[in-house]
Formats: C-alpha cells, structure tokens, sequence
C-alpha cells in the first residue's frame, strides 16, 4: 500500500507541476484515447500499480485543466493545497459522515466549519446547516425547509402526507433565477411553470418596485450572485416587505456570498442575513475538491424536519448535531475535513485576499478588452465579465477559437439578446501573468476574426 500510495503521490505531483505549460483543453487525439480504458471487463485481477499507470497514462492528458490558472468558464475554483492534502487523507481514513458515532473527526470538523462559516458570511449563529454536494442540493434542502415550514403553517404535514392535496405555495423568483433554483422547485413538486417572476434590470437584479405581493403562504427566492454578471439582487429592500407579510426568502448565494469576508464587496450584501435560508457552493470559490456545498437554514428545526427519515433502531443517535439529519443523503464521504483544511489554511485574511484578488483580475481583464476596443456588457461589481465581439457570429467564432488555442478556456453565453463571451475568475492559483497572457491570446483571436 505504501508504495502504491508513494507511486500516487509521484504521479499527481508530476500532474500538477505541469499544468501551467500545456493547453487548458484536452487534445482530440488525448480523448480518443479514452477508449482504452473500456472494452470487456477482464475476467482476472490486475495489479493496482498497472490500474494507476493505465488511469494516469490515458486520463491525465484528457483531463481540462481547471486546476491551473488559465481556466475562466463556468464559476469553477481549483482546488488549494491544503484542501488537495486533506482530500486524499479524508480518503485514506474512508469516514462516512453520516453520524457522529460512524465518525467522531468527521462530525466534530463540520461543527467547526459550521461556525466559521457562519461568522465569516455574517449569517445568524444559530442556524442549522447541511454539507452537500453543491448548490443544486444545497437549493433543493433549502427549499424543502421552506416547504415544509409554510406548509406546516397552514396546518399540513408534509414530511408525512405529501403534496396530495397540500395547500398551495405561491413561488415568486426573479427573471435571472439560476436553473438550480428552477430544479429544485421540480424535484420538490412545486414546479417550473407556476412560478410568478419578477422583472428584472439591465444586470440582473430583481426589480423590488415590481415584486406581487406577498403573504404568509409565499416563498420568495433571491440571487447573490448572478451567473453571468455578478450581481445582487436588492436584499435591504426586498428582505424587510417579505418579513412583514410573514413569507419565505431563499438566497441562491453560490458564489456571491463569499463577497461577504470582504469590506470591499460586503455593502452589496446587505439585508441578506435577513433572509430565512441559503444555499453556498464551496467547490467554486472556497477553491475545495469536488463535491462541495452547504445549506444554511435560519431555524434549524425546519431544516431537520424536512430532512429527517425518522428513527430505525440500529441508528443510534448522540447527544450533539447528528449530520445525517440535515442533509439529503445519509452515508456520504466526509467533505467537512477538505472545508477545514481550507478555511484554517487561509484565515480569515487570505480568504478576503482571494476573493478580491480574483475581483481586481476581472476588472483587469475588462480593462484590456476596452482597450482592444471591444465591448464589455456589464458592470463589474465581483468577479463575471461578458464581453462582446461583434455581431453574434463573430462572438460564437472568437469563442470557439479561443476553446481551440487552448491559452485559456471561456464559455459562451446570451444575455440580453447580446451573444458574449463569458470569463468568470474565481481560482486560487490565477496570477496577474496569467490573466494577461489569457487576455492578449483572446484578443488577438477576435481581431483576427
């Protein structure tokens, strides 16, 4: 097993050192390879070091390099040092996080991140808090809290009873809700379509002079963060109206909420801890392994209701927070422990310094687009920036031969009727250098278009 885990060691060192000198796209004659790892299953065993030379030799080429700096679709972090450490010993130890007697390490960790998280992102210290997969069950669980508690106002158990004949919840989401927020409301059975949507500006943001109104039975969802620019809808506004009529709010703060550990970026935050739950992805901007997200829930009580699956005799409960009654799942690996890695290797300073360095990176890239006299579409108010070639062809052209050229990697996307590129910064491992030597390639390629 040592020299197993030795030769593992060696091989995704040798992964990470080179990185930064090959292109962020896989080649197409590296995934063709892939087919190599298929075929019939072998009838007999096969070493473990001839299984980790085959996976490294034909899956390493054919990886996209999200690890590296130059990576800027999607809202996609790295993964820190430390994190990638306690990763691969969270591995070793194979805890399932279920319960605390399955786990003490396990258990205890998320009790700290809890706290942490909550004190870093200004939310109520009291909450109740799930760690998932990501935001899309991070949304799901938050909103099954919200189920749950208006449904049970109106005197109907849903846990119990179902949708059935439940009363009605009238949902009300702003135009740019995430599609997560949208999946979520399916899986729950409170659908797509019956949704009531509110305007929303030139960035955004939710209109709050276009909000219906709202009552006790409402379940009202907001965004920090929006996908393609960045931007908050009006928390300190809307938050206030939706406490006085007695209705739900959600914040979808995938990425944007980690604005809160900075004073630069905190004020567009404001009125968000007023809201009843959250849902914070950590792979994103947190920069931890794959899979990693939380649901923060104001009364913990609702968050475990919706949760629960009862009691079973061999489950034997302690005397503290048992994780299994806040999450979806039940057994699940232990992503608390690459949390706690990351959070205590940064401190509270180097989080912040994160943040607002890859904030003052998409600034800079902006600032070079404008220069080449090309048109950014939105306001730079965190890490997004869209930016516009040309007509519609010409972007889809410059997007496409940017993928191709392999010096960065960025997406495409529509907003506003305007087709644009879409660079999002959220890695810990992006320089100054490499945002320029990203920005100088894209810009080169649109003028050659």
């Amino acid at each position: 097993m040592k020299e197993l885990l030795d030769e593992t060691a060696a091989r995704a060192a040798s992964y990470l050192a080179g990185v930064g000198d090959r292109k962020v796209i896989a080649k197409a004659e590296d995934v063709a390879r892939l087919d190599a790892l298929g075929g019939p299953l072998p009838e007999n065993p096969c070493a473990p070091s001839e299984i980790l030379a085959l996976l490294d030799d034909i899956g390493s080429p054919a990886t996209v390099t999200t690890t590296g700096g130059r990576y800027f679709g999607f809202v996609i972090g790295g993964t820190l040092p430390a994190a990638l450490a306690a990763n691969w010993l969270a591995g070793a130890w194979d805890q399932n996080a279920c319960m605390r007697v399955m786990s003490p390490v396990a258990a205890k960790v998320e009790d700290i991140v809890r706290e942490w998280t909550l004190d870093l992102l200004g939310l109520p210290s009291e909450s109740g808090v799930g760690f998932v997969t990501g935001t899309t069950m991070a949304n799901f669980s938050g909103l099954a809290a919200a189920r749950s508690a208006l449904l049970q106002r109106s005197g109907w158990n849903v846990e119990e009873d179902g949708m059935f004949g439940a009363p009605p919840i009238r949902v009300v989401v702003g135009a740019e809700v995430h599609v997560s927020v949208l999946k979520a409301l399916t899986m729950l059975g409170l659908g797509r379509s019956r949704v009531i949507t509110v305007p929303a500006d030139s960035q955004g943001r939710m209109r709050a002079d276009s909000l219906p109104s709202l009552d006790q039975n409402t379940l009202l969802c907001l965004q920090a963060g929006n996908v393609n620019t960045g931007a908050f809808d009006p928390a300190k506004e809307i938050c206030p109206r939706a406490r006085e009529a007695g209705a739900w709010v959600h914040v979808d703060g995938a990425f944007g909420l980690w604005g809160a550990v900075s004073p630069l970026y905190a004020p567009m935050l404001e009125g968000v801890n007023a809201a009843d739950s959250w849902a914070i992805d950590c792979h994103k901007w947190l920069n931890v392994p794959y899979d990693s997200g939380m649901v923060v829930v104001r009364e913990a009580e609702h968050l475990r209701r919706a949760m629960s699956a009862g009691s079973a005799a061999y489950l034997t409960q302690g005397a503290g927070r048992e994780p299994w009654q806040y999450t979806p799942d039940s057994s699940r690996r232990a992503r608390g422990i690459e949390l706690w890695a990351a959070m205590r290797s940064l401190g509270r300073s180097g989080l912040r310094e994160l943040i607002e360095r890859n904030c003052r990176q998409a600034r800079l890239f902006a600032e070079r687009f404008r220069e080449a006299g090309f048109t950014v579409l939105n306001d730079l108010v965190l890490n997004q920036v869209l930016v516009s070639f040309g007509s519609a062809e010409q972007t889809r052209r410059v997007i496409a031969e940017v993928q191709s050229d392999g010096t960065c990697w960025c997406g495409g996307t529509v907003w506003h009727g305007h087709t644009a590129m879409r660079v999002s910064v959220s890695c810990w491992a992006t320089t100054d250098h490499d945002v320029e030597q990203s920005a100088a390639a894209i810009i080169r390629i649109a003028k050659a278009v």
